[in-house]
């Protein structure tokens, strides 16, 4: 696959296949998995109303940060060799050694089939921070790492599609493809089921594997042979590899010069995206603004104080503590966006969707519409080592600009309304069918 997303242009029964095996989704041809989703808002097409932890727990931070480079060396230096060496010694200690390598030797004795021994390895290092007992920090591989890496900045090479792959069958389909992308243009649609990626059978591998087949060289082909409704034999299809910039923003103008902005994540590219938007529709007239949060998992940390930057007042927009006490902030400049405001939020916004919330919130900047938000108040960093695998590793909390910590509690909207789609007869998304849209266009008027 290319990417997964929290879109989908499927009809009922598309969705239902979606939402019964969500949990085989990848994200930009590689790694990142999410839960289930159900019928919901997008543009031009259903949310899929859900997510998995590894969806929910997108990285506030980069490798590279300036959080990483002043946070972690900072801390470092205050905690005690006594400290450090303890951990290390615990690991290396002899007895931890020996059972270790007891335990290799009745692998090699029992095991019933070959021993993958790189596995073995990588699976010791991840089962190491996995004993953290944290759910947001992870050891990556090198190869997973480098899909991670594509992922936080929605630019990749492949073909333009969203698949998802059945857990029983292992079958393959076509959830979304881009507009504008290869695959749209060699013909490839929504709800096409992958029989071959060139002379590899689909449902033979699993998706990481199948995606890493679609993925590669800029101007290279692809084969695919699909199956599609209706028709009685495969289709071929030869797709050249481009560079994609997943579309992460989506906007369009509503009734009263209302602009309506979707943010499905924050990557590197969504500020710049963002800002596309804003500037399109100020040129069209915007008098006023919804940005849609809802199944945002969050992101970037750097990427969402840019956007809150160019729309709020000069101040603080939130700051981090590590366990160290050592704070930094993040703030905005003078220059601001003077426009009624309402945001959309959902029990799956998380992290950086929060962040954005929480900022507009206290500085009472707009309208919180939707449910209370997932709760994710804790920053991770990713720590690259020598042979491109990675760390990701918490390191602090966050604050919202009144120092409200949010973890486990989330942030509660303003006005609180359940999500309903009001209409039954639209196979694609129609905002003024939606009743969080129509609450914060009522709320815009009034303002």
């Amino acid at each position: 696959m290319d990417r997964q997303s929290n879109h989908s242009q499927e009809l009922d029964s598309q969705e239902q296949l979606a939402q019964e095996y969500a949990s085989r989704h990848q994200d930009y041809d590689g790694v990142r998995r999410s839960s289930k989703r159900s019928r919901g808002p997008g543009f031009g097409m259903g949310m899929l109303a859900g997510m998995s932890l590894m969806f929910l727990i997108v990285l506030l931070t980069m490798a590279g940060s300036q959080f990483l480079l002043n946070q972690d060396k900072k801390a470092a230096k205050e905690q005690s060799a006594s400290e450090k060496e303890t951990t290390k010694e615990v690991i290396t200690e002899k007895g931890v050694e020996q059972k270790a390598g007891e335990l290799a030797d009745l692998i090699d004795q029992y095991y019933y089939e070959d021993i993958d021994k790189k596995s073995l390895v990588e699976g010791m290092y991840a089962g190491m921070v996995e004993g953290l007992d944290d759910p947001y920090s992870s050891y990556f591989s090198a190869e997973e790492y480098a899909s991670f890496n594509e992922s936080t900045t929605g630019i990749y090479y492949g073909i333009g599609t969203v698949l998802t792959q059945s857990m029983e069958t292992k079958i393959v389909t076509i959830l979304h493809v881009y507009p504008g992308t290869p695959a749209e243009e060699a013909g490839i649609r929504d709800g096409d089921v992958i029989v071959k990626v060139e002379d590899i059978e689909a449902d033979s591998v699993e998706l990481s594997e199948l995606t890493s087949h679609i993925k590669g060289e800029e101007g290279t082909k692809v084969h695919l042979e699909v199956l599609r409704s209706g028709e009685k034999d495969t289709l071929g299809f030869d797709v050249e590899r481009r560079q994609i910039e997943v579309p992460t923003v989506e906007y369009q103008m509503l009734e009263g010069n209302v602009g309506l902005i979707q943010i499905t994540e924050f990557s590197t590219a969504t500020p710049e995206q963002f800002d596309h938007a804003v500037k399109d529709l100020q040129g069209q007239g915007m008098a006023s603004m919804i940005v849609d949060l809802r199944n945002n998992p969050g992101g970037v940390l750097q990427s969402v104080c840019t956007m809150l930057d160019e729309i709020l007042p000069e101040g603080l927009l939130v700051y981090t503590e590590d366990k160290y006490g050592s704070r930094s902030d993040y703030k905005s400049d003078k220059n601001c966006m003077e426009i009624p405001m309402a945001v959309l939020i959902n029990e799956n916004s998380a992290s950086a969707s929060e962040i954005f919330a929480g900022a507009i919130k206290d500085y009472k900047y707009g309208t919180l519409i939707g449910t209370t938000t997932f709760g994710k108040g804790i920053v991770q960093s990713i720590i690259p080592l020598e042979d491109g695998s990675a760390l990701k590793i918490t390191m602090a909390k966050y604050f919202t600009p009144n120092g409200n910590y949010i973890h486990d509690k989330g942030i509660e909207p303003d006005i609180e309304l359940e999500y309903e789609y009001q209409s039954q007869e639209d196979e694609t998304y129609n905002p003024m069918h939606d009743n969080q849209v129509l609450k914060a266009l009522e709320v815009l008027k009034g303002a």
